[in-house]
């Protein structure tokens, strides 16, 4: 009995020098996995990719040309339509130049017109020469209208003989230009899906890229949570690096849902997958660490 006491008095002694521990303390008010914005940058044109200077982990910023697509046939169309624009266009009428003629001759009528009406007032002309001499300026005035009519007529008729292989010239620049490869956004290549050489289309895609530089957190709170908390509020987020600790990270919640969702398989248990829960979204800066997919907890302010 005596032997037993000794070993019951150790034992307690062993039990009240260990630290207690509250599992609470590691444990977050929600869990989630990090996510971020994804693009997938596709081919706009169709032909041969001559070159994408593109590889995974590569960092690219917006606006800036990464590839070309053959267009070579694009070029050689734009040439033939412009050339037919050019053949259309020799049959627009020199107005002024045709017209010219005309245009003498009735400042030379009006000078004739000019001199008769004085010699008339003068007495020293008669009432036809001044009648003959009226008529023919308004001949030529009628003649001009006439003439200036039809070319006008024309130059409009070939003007829009045009308008079409202007289209036509502006739609295929287009296309020329979609043979540039152009990066879109500033961020991390991911993924590289087609090399130089390969034959593409519009539509396919050629690499993804995703701005790794803020993560986003997907979490999920209960009903009770949602009242406790607002846009802009400052959150810890706890993810296990393989340290011996957890990693702490300032979070920034910036968005919640708006209707209440089940539970997603992947964070809860079986028995609070039943429970009704609200998406939230909270941005964290990225030291580097984190990546996409990776899952952490999150710690509301008390």
């Amino acid at each position: 009995m005596k032997k037993k006491s000794i070993f019951g008095i150790a034992l307690c002694l062993v039990i009240m020098t260990i630290p207690s521990c509250n599992p609470d303390e590691k444990k977050g008010d929600a869990s989630g996995y990090f996510e971020t914005v994804e693009t997938i940058v596709s081919a706009k044109g169709n032909g041969t990719i001559l070159s994408l200077d593109v590889d995974e982990g590569m960092q690219l910023e917006a606006g800036k040309k990464v590839g070309q697509i053959d267009s070579t046939q694009i070029y050689l169309t734009i040439r033939q339509v412009q050339e037919q624009k050019g053949a259309v266009l020799s049959r627009k009428p020199d107005i002024s130049s045709q017209t010219a003629i005309l245009k003498e001759q009735l400042i030379q009528a009006n000078r004739e017109l000019k001199r008769v009406e004085n010699l008339f007032a003068g007495q020293a002309a008669t009432q036809k020469q001044l009648d003959d001499a009226r008529s023919i300026v308004a001949v030529l005035n009628r003649q001009l209208n006439a003439q200036q009519t039809t070319l006008d007529k024309t130059a409009a008729s070939v003007g829009k003989e045009t308008n079409p292989l202007e289209m036509q010239i502006s739609l295929l620049e287009d296309q020329l230009r979609k043979c540039r490869i152009i990066n879109p956004v500033t961020g991390t290549v991911l993924v590289k899906y087609a090399e130089p050489s390969e034959m593409t289309t519009i539509g396919r895609p050629l690499y993804k890229i995703a701005d790794l530089s803020t993560l986003i957190l997907r979490a999920y709170i209960t009903n009770n949570q949602l009242g406790s908390l607002k846009l802009g509020q400052k959150v810890i987020v706890l993810t296990d690096l393989g340290k011996e600790k957890l990693s702490e990270y300032e979070g920034t919640l910036t968005w919640i849902s708006s209707k209440a969702e089940f539970t997603p398989k992947t964070i809860q248990t079986r028995d609070e997958r039943s429970n009704e829960v609200y998406a939230v979204k909270i941005a964290v800066k990225n030291d580097g660490f984190l990546k996409i997919g990776m899952y952490a907890d999150v710690k509301f302010a008390r």
